[in-house]
């Protein structure tokens, strides 16, 4: 038997987190003992695994969940549905990263210019006038 904790500890996701995939959908419903505990499978455990990697991988919620019922309708139609929703998660990653490149080169524009430019900028915004 597999319980929520064991499973949490053996993927590195919390409880809480296993549960929310459970209630939206994200995984089927986990089996109950007797006690009403949870007992993981390990097809469970191969589909938190699977939303764990798409997780990790920057794929929203939003996303995964609609690619999950594409899979899970079997339907080969469907295999350009979950490849655009791949090229689409993609392209909202990019946009974050040259985002993030553009914040981490307006920093080092300040670091490389701390002394000479910025300073003096700071001590003209902030300086208190009498």
């Amino acid at each position: 038997m597999m319980n929520i904790k064991k499973a949490s500890e053996l993927l590195g996701l919390s409880s809480d987190t296993i549960r929310y995939y459970e209630r939206i959908g994200l995984i089927p419903p986990i089996q109950r003992n007797s006690a009403g505990i949870r007992d993981f499978s390990e097809q469970d455990l191969a589909a938190l695994e699977f939303v764990r990697c798409f997780r990790s991988a920057g794929v929203s919620v939003e996303s995964l969940m609609n690619y999950i019922h594409l899979c899970q309708d079997g339907e080969e139609q469907h295999l350009e549905k979950r490849r655009a929703i791949l090229v689409d998660e993609r392209e909202k990653l990019q946009k974050k990263a040259d985002e993030l490149l553009s914040a981490i080169s307006r920093l080092d524009y300040k670091i490389e210019n701390y002394e000479r430019v910025i300073v003096k900028k700071e001590k003209r915004l902030f300086e208190k006038g009498d």
